[in-house]
């Protein structure tokens, strides 16, 4: 039995399982035998102060803020500070955590999950209509409401050729446009992209601020044309070729994102030496995705003693495709990869789709990072498009099928016939044991496995700690999640003696206490609130476990700017393990 901290007798409860949309009755019971620390919030979670005023938040709206992120910042800290506020919300902006675009992953932001009664339907069949091979045919459509919808995707896409043409990457196109609606101006899709990368800009100094004042203020008319011409060169330059050199330059991130080794490399592709500040105890690991606003790696790492980060996409170990970045002071010799290898491509992972899939559908790998489901309506429209469009389908409607499957992880389950990727199967493709979030509805299952680490990938970073520790680990985990770190070391054979878990989120918190009991006799300690660790608190844990002998920490998904909480954390560790 797994020994376990707890407040309450709600151990005692238990609950039958479901895969449906009924929410599970009661939250997991906390194994956590140490008080939260002082809070300054109230019982709703809002900082003990009067509600802002509408015009104080049009202040920052009016600055390129998007008002959602505005009113994040705000919640979690109050308005009296106002050097602070801003601090965080550029730090959400910065490390990507706009909620106003879906939910953002440990390797990017999920878009949102389709309504029932939303009118956006997908053109595949008038997608191009300068193709050659579209140009000329009629729409043939039953219902009076296919016309509309093939008018709207098609002026979608001129919009978003437009944005491409001016220099903006695609996605971020297509993602203002579902923002902003398909009959934005460019001037206001252009605003619209920009205010996500405010926060970089000035963080970096790279655009004085009478250029962000015009962006804020001149929103009618009279220079739109120059303003486009202005934000097309400003992006060029901002995503021109980049080179680590300065503290002052970004990151780059390197393709193909291979890390500093692969399992099948002899040698290390790099010999690295650590600063001394940064040399363990403890060793730490920390994670977040690698396409981060630009900037924002120069800025984590300079948090983490100016470590150069290993960039890796989890294709080489698996068939789930993720781009994530890692901090860490782990040797990056004698690694070894969990056995056996896992399947490389969805065909080795689940062979019957392969009968259905069509060769224009050059995917080999899914990307698992969608954290909402596609709705029945969606899957209807592109079946109905896929009938419509003629045998064989113009280019423009495979590439604009080949776009949606990806964006929602469909696959092909008979003929013109696609269905999103089971939650069981993203379980194995992530290598999590199977039914390891299975207990909760399905939405949170999408949710928790789309914001967890990929266990075969951080368990052959994490594999040189299997020597060192015999005898077993002490741990504390940031932002647990659903537990993949942990899972990865139990992979490992490595024996955890103690886990002080930090997770906010109660269904992930009850998918980890699950598998927990299931497997581990150590001792799991819960804290909800990583505010609450406090240095006097992390003193009081070091010196009652005896230390820590790994930090490690998933990106903290909707609350980004926590992962500038990992740094004090890692130096109270330090300090405390030092006084020893």
């Amino acid at each position: 039995m797994a020994d376990r901290d707890s407040d309450s007798d709600d151990n005692a409860k238990f609950e039958w399982e479901s895969d449906g949309e009924a929410e599970p009755s009661s939250a997991p019971a906390f194994r956590n035998s140490d008080a939260p620390g002082p809070s300054t919030l109230d019982s709703n979670g809002r900082a003990n102060e009067e509600a802002p005023s509408t015009a104080l938040i049009e202040e920052y709206v009016a600055m390129g803020f998007p008002k959602e992120i505005v009113l994040k910042g705000m919640k979690e800290i109050g308005h009296s500070d106002a050097d602070a506020l801003l601090e965080l919300i550029l730090t959400y902006q910065a490390l990507g955590a706009d909620d106003t675009v879906g939910n953002c992953s440990t390797s990017g932001c999920a878009p949102h999950s389709v309504e029932e009664d939303d009118d956006d339907d997908l053109d595949f069949e008038n997608w191009d209509d300068k193709n050659d091979d579209v140009a000329g045919r009629e729409p043939n459509c039953d219902d009076p409401g296919d016309e509309d919808f093939l008018r709207e995707m098609s002026q979608k896409d001129k919009k978003i050729n437009s944005l491409v043409g001016m220099g903006y990457p695609k996605d971020e196109a297509n993602i203002a446009i579902t923002r902003c609606g398909v009959d934005a101006d460019l001037v206001e899709l252009v605003d619209s992209i920009s205010a996500s990368q405010v926060a970089g800009d000035l963080n970096s100094r790279n655009i004085s601020d009478y250029q962000v004042m015009d962006r804020c203020f001149d929103s009618f008319g009279g220079r739109k044309k120059a303003r486009l011409m202005e934000e097309s060169k400003m992006r060029s330059m901002q995503y021109g070729p980049s080179f680590a050199g300065s503290h002052d330059e970004p990151t780059r991130i390197p393709d193909p994102m291979v890390g500093f080794n692969l399992p099948s490399d002899r040698q290390p592709s790099v010999i690295r030496m650590l600063p001394e500040q940064a040399i363990g105890p403890p060793f730490f690991y920390f994670q977040n995705a690698a396409r981060a606003l630009r900037g924002a790696w120069t800025t984590i790492s300079k948090k983490f003693y100016d470590i150069q980060p290993e960039f890796v996409d989890s294709k080489y170990f698996c068939a789930a495709s993720r781009e994530i970045g890692y901090i860490h002071n782990l040797p990056v010799e004698d690694r070894e990869a969990l056995l056996p290898f896992p399947p490389k491509t969805v065909f080795d992972a689940f062979p019957h789709y392969k009968r259905w899939w069509p060769s224009w559908d050059q995917r080999r790998q899914l990307n698992c990072l969608q954290a909402s489901m596609a709705t029945a309506k969606l899957i209807n429209q592109i079946q109905h498009a896929l009938a419509r469009s003629g045998n064989p389908l113009p280019p423009s409607v495979q590439n604009r099928l080949v776009d949606e499957c990806k964006t929602w992880d469909l696959v092909w389950v008979g003929k013109d016939k696609v269905a999103q990727l089971e939650p069981d199967e993203m379980e194995s493709l992530l290598g999590f044991p199977r039914d390891h979030t299975r207990g909760v509805i399905k939405t949170e299952r999408y949710r928790s496995l789309a914001n967890s680490f990929q266990v075969d990938t951080i368990a052959y970073h994490l594999s040189v700690l299997r020597d060192m520790f015999p005898n077993g680990i002490n741990v504390l985990s940031l932002s647990t999640g659903i537990g993949g770190g942990a899972v990865a070391l139990h992979r490992l054979g490595i024996r955890m003696r103690t886990v002080v878990s930090v997770e906010k989120g109660e269904t992930n918190r009850r998918i980890f206490n699950g598998w927990w009991d299931q497997t581990q006799t150590g001792k799991l300690v819960e804290i909800a609130d990583m505010k609450s660790l406090t240095n006097d608190r992390i003193a009081s844990l070091v010196g009652r476990y005896g230390g820590f002998d790994l930090v490690i920490g998933g990106s903290p998904s909707e609350q980004s700017a926590l992962l500038y909480d990992y740094p004090r954390i890692l130096d109270a560790i330090k300090s405390a393990m030092a006084r020893m």
